[in-house]
């Protein structure tokens, strides 16, 4: 697979964790009141949500042309599971702290 093949792949899952995962998570800590949460506990729950993009990740065909592209999508989607996780999403970082501040 090209390094442009999977641009457009890449810029979702650049945007998919915070605009989905802590979009829907900041939510669910709002109706339910609960205005400091953990880090960890903020990351589980955007991790919760983002997880629920899992039928995303077998969206193509299980055409021999996609096999690549497939392939492309399981890792990302996987890599960005592990960076929210580990704090290493600099976004969803940004929105719990935001979340602390506004919430």
């Amino acid at each position: 697979m090209r390094d442009d093949e999977g641009f457009e792949i890449d810029r979702a899952f650049d945007l998919l964790p915070h605009v989905v995962g802590a979009s829907w998570a900041t939510i669910w800590f709002r109706m339910n009141r609960i205005r400091r949460p953990s880090v960890e506990e903020f990351r589980n729950k955007v991790a919760e949500y983002y997880k629920m993009l899992d039928s995303l990740v077998d969206v193509y065909s299980q055409d021999e042309k996609f096999a690549d592209m497939t392939r492309h999508i399981k890792m990302r989607y996987q890599e960005e599971m592990d960076r929210i996780l580990k704090g290493k999403n600099q976004e969803i970082e940004k929105r719990f702290k935001r979340y602390l501040d506004y919430g």
